[in-house]
């Protein structure tokens, strides 16, 4: 038996919309032949000093390593807006991947961002373009969700065609909505659908 591909879903949370929106991704790509989600996140840093933490998260999926994106077929990337910008934990980890980028390792494969922000005009955008920015740097291919995703043009609360987005309102008030979910689930579908035919030619 073939073994399946993974798409890697990476994402940092701490108040659940973001790890809603990843799980929501990887029954995407699972809805693929062929094709499997492996769900990381990343440890929180401390402002004053490296925050020291266990190997294994108390509760949600293990933390990423970098064997986990040197393996996979393609990467899907998600952040909590903060400022416009991407968590500082996630910035962190995609920090320590020099050695990945000086051996080419992600080049080539493909990779897609999705976010959540507590205002409306949070900077859902901004944030999903500071991800790409170091996915360009390792060579990777940028997927984004184009208009011929009914949902993109039904949601009120979020979507780009940058990637997945979503308005939380404060300490998550409102869960991603059907059309959000959906937008996560279609991006999660078409960023598998590349990885294969990539990996195919």
């Amino acid at each position: 038996m073939t073994p399946m591909a993974e798409i890697l879903v990476l994402y940092y949370s701490r108040t659940g919309g973001t790890a809603e929106m990843a799980r929501q991704v990887a029954r995407g790509v699972e809805e693929i032949g062929g094709m499997a989600a492996r769900l990381r996140t990343v440890p929180p840093v401390s402002a004053v000093c490296e925050a020291i933490e266990e190997e294994i998260p108390a509760t949600g999926p293990p933390y990423a390593t970098l064997e986990d994106l040197r393996g996979c077929a393609g990467l899907a990337l998600g952040s909590p807006t903060r400022f416009g910008n991407m968590a500082a934990s996630l910035k962190y980890f995609l920090d320590s991947t020099g050695s990945l980028w000086s051996s080419g390792a992600l080049a080539g494969k493909p990779a897609a961002v999705f976010t959540s922000a507590s205002t409306p005009h949070g900077g859902h955008e901004s944030t999903l373009l500071s991800m790409m920015l170091p996915l360009l740097h390792h060579g990777m291919v940028l997927v984004g969700l184009p208009y011929t995703e009914p949902a993109l043009g039904a949601t009120r609360g979020g979507g780009t065609p940058y990637g997945p987005s979503y308005w939380a309102g404060p300490d998550v008030a409102t869960a991603p909505r059907h059309e959000e979910k959906q937008l996560c689930r279609a991006m999660g579908r078409r960023l598998a659908r590349i990885a294969q035919k990539l990996a195919a030619a």
